[in-house]
């Protein structure tokens, strides 16, 4: 990307980095609707059962963007040479009672790079950011089906917490819904 990125190096960049970019920031919700509308196109657990419009994709990126500038969210970016090819974030939970935790609400990576370790760094880049702003509990949930997921999950310390059969309804097919957290108190 730079001097300081090589080319076909991936970087990850957080949401005050990319905001520096205004190349890669203008074009952020487009090339994110890219990526999302890919994945659940193929069928990828995301949350959608059809393709998010690129309005959708937009209002909600707008609102974890404008929670990571008070603290209440963390983004990152995973471009190579200038190419979104995933994001995640968390955000911080709203009740006054629940603020101490947050939860991750998407972790995604174009197909294109499946299998080269992507998605562990960023997903322990959005970890990272999390312990960094003080979370206690960092929660996820995910279809029960996503096993390549879960076991990065598991790999990186969060436990099941709880199940919820049948609860995810594609059509007529139905798979559970499984918590996972990682508690930070722990560490401690």
């Amino acid at each position: 990307m730079t001097d300081r990125h090589p080319a076909g190096e991936p970087v990850l960049l957080g949401a005050e980095e990319l905001a520096a970019d205004p190349d890669l920031a203008g074009g952020f919700p487009e090339a994110a609707h890219q990526v999302l509308a890919e994945l659940v196109d193929g069928g990828a657990p995301l949350g959608w059962v059809d393709p998010p419009s690129l309005d959708e994709v937009t209002e909600l990126l707008g609102r974890v963007l404008a929670a990571a500038r008070t603290g209440d969210a963390a983004l990152r970016a995973v471009y190579l040479d200038r190419r979104l090819v995933g994001l995640g974030y968390w955000v911080r939970y709203g009740r006054p009672t629940n603020r101490p935790h947050a939860d991750i609400e998407k972790i995604a990576l174009a197909p294109a790079v499946h299998g080269r370790g992507l998605g562990r760094a960023l997903t322990t880049a959005v970890v990272a950011d999390a312990r960094e702003a003080g979370i206690e509990v960092l929660t996820l949930d995910a279809r029960a089906d996503n096993e390549r997921a879960l076991t990065l999950y598991r790999s990186l310390g969060f436990t099941e917490y709880g199940r919820l059969p049948r609860f995810v309804a594609v059509g007529d097919v139905r798979y559970d819904k499984v918590f996972y957290m990682l508690d930070f108190r722990e560490e401690v």
